[in-house]
């Protein structure tokens, strides 16, 4: 059996914790945080602490904290011949600065502490300095997971980049959108229809292929309209999109 100890407290951590702790393949031996309170809730469960000399013997670490920390606090962590990982996406390999063996264990997903994720169907991309541990970060992610994948670090950091555009920008702009609909006395809860068939149209058809609308089909007088009801703000980030989709297409306004 795998045994594992978890560094950090935030989103990531919480949800990859309460995961193992179900795992009946994995012994999550304990939960470290620089801020005790932040996992206090544990106690019961598990061994938790925030001192660094009290971790337990175990054949992985995971580091889960923010991403300007995992160097700092990697360097702290001399297990010789254990594995010492993070769960960053944007952060090389080469950052943990350990003595240990070095992976990485990033599960691609937008994590809230006050949402349930079904870990079954989120990717876990996963790399490790030697082909051993990438086998052993194998069968952790294939504990929890369906869909376990072999990325590296330039990979993954064009992938986090992707995952921006796909997740965050995207909910910036739901929440844009949002703003348009209170502002107007108009439910946001009309669009979710059409959020949920956007998402759902490009497990089959490219993005490509999926896009519709004004800027595709080169409609000026809808565009004209459209930015006339905007704010400033809301009027450039149309604009940008709008000129991109065009170009995307080869069409000009």
């Amino acid at each position: 059996m795998i045994k594992v100890v978890i560094l950090g407290g935030g989103n990531v951590a919480f949800h990859l914790t309460n995961q193992l702790l179900k795992n009946t393949s994995v012994n999550l031996v304990q939960v470290y945080n620089r801020t005790i309170k932040n996992i206090k809730y544990l106690e019961k469960q598990i061994s938790i602490t925030n001192k660094l000399k009290e971790l337990k013997d175990v054949d992985i670490y995971i580091i889960s904290v923010s991403d300007n920390a995992i160097a700092p606090l990697s360097k702290k962590l001399d297990f010789k011949n254990k594995l010492v990982v993070h769960t960053s996406g944007s952060v090389n390999i080469t950052e943990i600065k350990s003595i240990s063996n070095k992976g990485v264990f990033y599960p691609l997903q937008t994590f809230s502490t006050a949402k349930n994720i079904h870990f079954s169907e989120i990717p876990i991309c996963i790399e490790a300095s030697t082909k051993k541990d990438l086998e052993l970060l194998e069968t952790l992610a294939k504990s929890i997971s369906k869909k376990v994948y072999h990325i590296n670090s330039n990979q993954r950091k064009s992938l986090h980049v992707a995952a921006v555009f796909v997740n965050n920008f995207v909910n910036h702009l739901y929440h844009i959108g949002n703003d348009i609909c209170d502002k107007n006395n108009i439910p946001f809860e009309i669009l979710q229809p059409l959020i949920k068939e956007t998402s759902e149209k490009i497990k089959t058809l490219k993005p490509s292929v999926a896009q519709t609308g004004p800027a595709k089909r080169n409609d000026t007088t809808t565009i004209k309209d459209h930015l006339d009801i905007l704010t400033k703000n809301q009027q450039e980030i149309y604009t940008l999109l709008t000129q991109s989709i065009i170009q995307t297409y080869g069409k000009k306004l």
